[in-house]
């Protein structure tokens, strides 16, 4: 390596550079403090000094010669073209910058923090810079402002910022994040900031590798997206926020790798509508990205809150799970326990597990969702629900908050306030509109409220729906039908399965239990003028059904029943076997396509098993004996609770 005097070093560069570079096939170093212009001969080019001496022109670039630390030329080759590395060493950082791109990318550094902006000439005349990232430091920064596309390696970065966002790219642009393989990665900011997170991005970000990527958000979130977030392939921890841990505008995608989120005082992942700068709404017709939706098709994700009123997945648009293909499994574990955030005793705020303010689409994948927060969901949406695959298990097991005064006379634990007019119901699953259920395997439960309930329509076509609750198992503020599918409804505490409006019976294998008279296990809404109506399917009713039923296809009733013995329901060649509960109500209606038969104390092998051991559909069934079937023309005594229930907040 050779060294030259800011003094002479000019002077001698623009006699010697050609032949030097040519020569030796040297690289030409130009360093300003801790940032380094690096050249080959062919793009430093024509070097000249202009202005009395003041002024050095290299490929393009003018430097002010009173700012050169010193120019050196190596025989190691240059860094590739596009290339910006940035390397921090506990106080200090260095930053080399490839020839081809110097002119347009301007970097300062002040102890360990660096700020660059790309200029004018990104993309149009070079293609994308990429910036590549190591080192560690506790007192550090990168900062990036541009307008141009660009690509970023996080190759073994740990930086913690105490005074702003650690990683903080102000590019409105795309921004493709890579972390390198087999490398830790960890960033973090400081306490008591008003910045939006420790990684905060204006641009669309794609975050990918086959590394590992932490983060922590003292003074906000841990990540802020203001418009979308792709993630693929990568482990990434949100280890700890002030508020949610990853907050994104636009809409947030995985279709691959881990995401871990813990240690948050909001929410795990929100998804909000695109704002503009001042932090207002665009109206959708004005940007067609502004969709606030939230899309996984892939991936392990596994969220624990424990903040009061927190949600584990949030979107304020579409939120969609699938399963794209068998080689990325999509593997979801979401568990809350903060319960209900009294803050505003106006309007209390519920946790969930998952929230979505519009619609909420499940057609694939592994998940369970773990709510045992006080009025806490498991699923929870303003929208419609529809589910047509995936293994779905939803449980809320905290208590109701609030007080059974001005809630009607509900079963469940209570909690909170005892004057409390304000309540927050703890139910598995819950929406404001439709519920379509046409597939998957679902399990449902509820501890303290109902399991299942829209408070508009249910529809169930297919799949495996078995849900246990205190109060009503599944529950139609309107009408209810079920054409399909294998569904179990068992409460202890109220009616099976209710409906405030008609329910039609017309398909599948029913399963439904209720608590005792004066409920049912099959309730619709006969004191405001609606009907049971049984077209078909499979029934068993334990505690029979609602006074007034409309009967095409005919039911059979047994006067009695024994508590946890094996039944089986016999239809020509298929075979539905049961367990009963420990109670419930009064005798048991079954109901069938042809007359059935009814045995009691069998023994059952083989089969598909049901609704958490208590069904068996398509098993060898020994042993038992003959139970007497009646003719039922339907009620039993009761009107069966349903109908005009206060609803739960």
């Amino acid at each position: 390596m050779k060294h030259y005097s800011i003094k002479a070093a000019i002077a001698a560069l623009v006699t010697i550079h050609c032949s030097l570079f040519t020569a030796t096939a040297q690289t030409l170093n130009i360093v300003q403090g801790s940032v380094t212009d690096q050249y080959t001969a062919v793009q430093a080019g024509e070097m000249a000094y202009t202005d009395g001496g003041t002024t050095l022109t290299v490929g393009g670039k003018q430097y002010a010669v009173s700012n050169i630390t010193k120019i050196y030329t190596t025989a190691d080759e240059a860094i590739a073209d596009n290339a910006v590395s940035v390397s921090y060493n506990g106080s200090e950082a260095q930053v080399v910058i490839a020839g081809n791109i110097a002119q347009h990318v301007s970097a300062t550094v002040s102890g360990a923090h660096v700020s660059i902006n790309q200029g004018e000439g990104i993309g149009d005349d070079t293609g994308k810079v990429e910036y590549t990232l190591s080192g560690e430091s506790s007192d550090g920064q990168f900062y990036l402002a541009g307008s141009y596309k660009m690509d970023m390696t996080l190759a073994g970065l740990t930086l913690t910022n105490p005074s702003g966002p650690a990683l903080y790219i102000d590019n409105g642009k795309k921004i493709n994040i890579s972390v390198k393989k087999d490398t830790e990665n960890t960033l973090a900011d400081g306490t008591g900031g008003d910045w939006k997170g420790a990684v905060r991005i204006k641009g669309h970000t794609e975050l990918k590798g086959k590394g590992t990527l932490s983060i922590t958000g003292n003074s906000a979130n841990a990540f802020w997206g203001k418009e979308f977030l792709e993630v693929k392939n990568l482990t990434l921890n949100i280890l700890g926020a002030v508020k949610d841990g990853i907050n994104v505008n636009q809409h947030f995608t995985m279709e691959s790798g881990t995401l871990n989120i813990s240690g948050v005082g909001d929410d795990g992942l929100q998804v909000s509508f695109e704002t503009d700068d001042d932090d207002n709404i665009i109206p959708l017709s004005e940007e067609e990205e502004n969709t606030g939706a939230l899309t996984i098709t892939g991936g392990n994700i596994t969220i624990s809150n424990t903040a009061a009123g927190s949600k584990g997945l949030k979107t304020e648009g579409a939120l969609t799970i699938s399963e794209a293909s068998s080689d990325t499994p999509t593997l979801i574990t979401v568990t809350t326990s903060g319960g209900t955030d009294t803050s505003d005793s106006s309007d209390l705020k519920a946790s969930a597990c998952i929230k979505g303010d519009a619609s909420v689409a499940i057609s694939g994948g592994t998940m369970t969702f773990t709510n045992s927060g006080q009025g806490g969901r498991a699923i929870n949406t303003d929208g419609t629900l529809d589910i047509t695959g995936g293994t779905i298990t939803a449980q809320a097991k905290g208590s109701n908050y609030g007080s059974s005064s001005g809630g009607g006379n509900r079963p469940g634990g209570w909690g909170g306030s005892s004057t409390s007019s304000n309540h927050k119901y703890a139910k598995g699953v819950k929406a404001d509109g439709a519920i379509t259920i046409s597939g998957g395997d679902i399990t449902i439960s509820s501890a303290s409220h109902e399991g299942l309930e829209s408070k508009s329509t249910i529809d169930i076509t297919g799949g495996t729906v078995s849900v246990t609750a205190s109060d009503d198992a599944i529950n139609a503020a309107s009408h209810l039908t079920i054409s399909g599918g294998y569904v179990m409804g068992y409460s202890t505490g109220n009616d099976g399965i209710d409906s405030n409006g008609n329910m039609y019976i017309k398909g599948g294998t029913v399963y439904a239990i209720c608590s005792g008279q004066p409920e049912v296990a099959l309730d619709a809404n006969t004191e405001g003028g609606y009907k049971l109506y049984v077209t078909g399917g499979t029934i068993v009713a334990i505690g029979g059904l609602e006074n007034g039923a409309s009967l095409s296809q005919t039911c059979y009733q047994a006067s009695s029943w024994n508590r946890n013995t094996w039944y089986a329901l016999t239809v020509g060649s298929d075979t539905f076997a049961f367990k009963t509960p420990q109670s419930g109500g009064s005798g048991i209606v079954v109901s069938a396509a042809t007359t059935p038969t009814l045995q009691s104390g069998v023994t059952v092998s083989g089969g598909t098993t049901l609704f958490g051991g208590m069904g068996n559909a398509g098993g060898t069934v020994s042993s038992g004996s003959n139970v007497s079937l009646s003719s039922y023309s339907g009620g039993q005594g009761g009107m069966g609770g349903g109908g005009n229930r206060p609803g739960g907040r």
